[in-house]
């Protein structure tokens, strides 16, 4: 008897190419709109791949690319894919006030729950910024009607990881209950964490290796495992901007190579969303309408801001008193 294959977790961060981290030191927010925008394009060119292989993913949607190209939005819900959200401006959530990260939070959840006309319950925090310092940022999720939360890489890097996280689904407590994590893939090698589950260690290592260390992961712990891509990494004609050698080899490494590898990996194993993957497990209920923003009017979204803003300032030891952490930076 054939043992049938786990079924994964499929994501795509739907940021563009000068969105991305390594360039927030030549790219100012303020010149977003003089760069030519690519990311509607290249997540159709998305969608279709996904189609081709009857596979669902997770669209972790930034609400900056949401109120840019509603339309966007509104196709990849009618294909069948989750809405999640990607948080709004790109910005590191340490680097962030815990006051801005709630009104950048509700401003994105409440576009994208508009758009999609379903709940948004899962987040991504850019580039896995939710980090030893910045952990009060999943207080806020689940108070604004967040179920689960991809953002912590159980990894040690510069801008980001928690090496001693769990690497398999767990939950975390919150102060208003427990919000389950759903991290990107790793291997445990010789006590450490080897990052497998997508982005530029896809395009780094050579598929083979990246074949055999996820089939490793599918019999470990939970046996599912979160991939992850971007629009602009299958994408190898997008403008070159300026930045460090380091940087600028992450972020151009075999683009070109990219789209042929995910549609291997497409065959290779089974995905879903990780709304479906995390309700299968227990995780999560997927009925009904979950979140705490259920309208993108502007009026009635500044009201819960300011409500919830005053209660942070009222309440500052409730998200920021945790040994170690520091919620007001930036």
């Amino acid at each position: 008897m054939v043992k049938e294959r786990p079924i994964n977790a499929m994501s795509v961060d739907v940021e563009d190419y000068f969105h991305v981290s390594a360039f927030r030191h030549s790219v100012v927010r303020q010149d977003w709109d003089k760069f030519p925008a690519r990311v509607e394009r290249n997540t159709d060119r998305l969608i279709r791949i996904f189609d081709r292989s009857s596979v669902k993913a997770t669209f972790f949607v930034l609400g900056w690319v949401a109120e840019k190209y509603p339309n966007l939005v509104r196709r990849i819900a009618d294909n069948g894919h989750e809405v999640a959200c990607h948080g709004y401006s790109h910005a590191l959530v340490y680097e962030q006030k815990n006051t801005t990260f709630l009104q950048e939070t509700i401003r994105a959840k409440a576009v994208l729950e508009e758009q999609a006309q379903q709940p948004v319950i899962g987040y991504r925090a850019a580039s896995w910024s939710v980090t030893s310092e910045s952990l009060w940022a999943l207080d806020i999720l689940h108070e604004v009607g967040f179920q689960y939360d991809s953002s912590i890489f159980p990894v040690r890097r510069d801008i980001y990881g928690i090496p001693g996280s769990p690497r398999d689904i767990h939950q975390r407590p919150t102060n208003s209950g427990p919000l389950t994590e759903f991290p990107p893939a790793t291997l445990p090698v010789f006590g450490r964490n080897l990052p497998v589950g997508g982005g530029g260690y896809f395009r780094l290592y050579p598929y083979a290796f990246t074949r055999a260390a996820l089939r490793r992961t599918n019999q470990i712990g939970s046996c599912r495992f979160m991939f992850y891509v971007h629009p602009w990494e299958i994408d190898p004609e997008q403008p070159r901007l300026a930045a460090g050698i380091k940087s600028r080899f992450r972020h151009y490494l075999n683009l070109t190579r990219c789209e042929q590898r995910l549609c291997r990996l497409l065959g290779d194993f089974q995905f879903d969303t990780a709304r479906n993957v995390l309700a299968e497990l227990g995780y999560l209920s997927i009925h009904g309408k979950t979140s705490m923003v259920t309208s993108y009017d502007a009026a009635a979204r500044e009201q819960q801001t300011m409500a919830r803003t005053n209660r942070l300032r009222k309440t500052p030891d409730s998200l920021q008193a945790r040994e170690g952490l520091r919620g007001d930076r930036g």
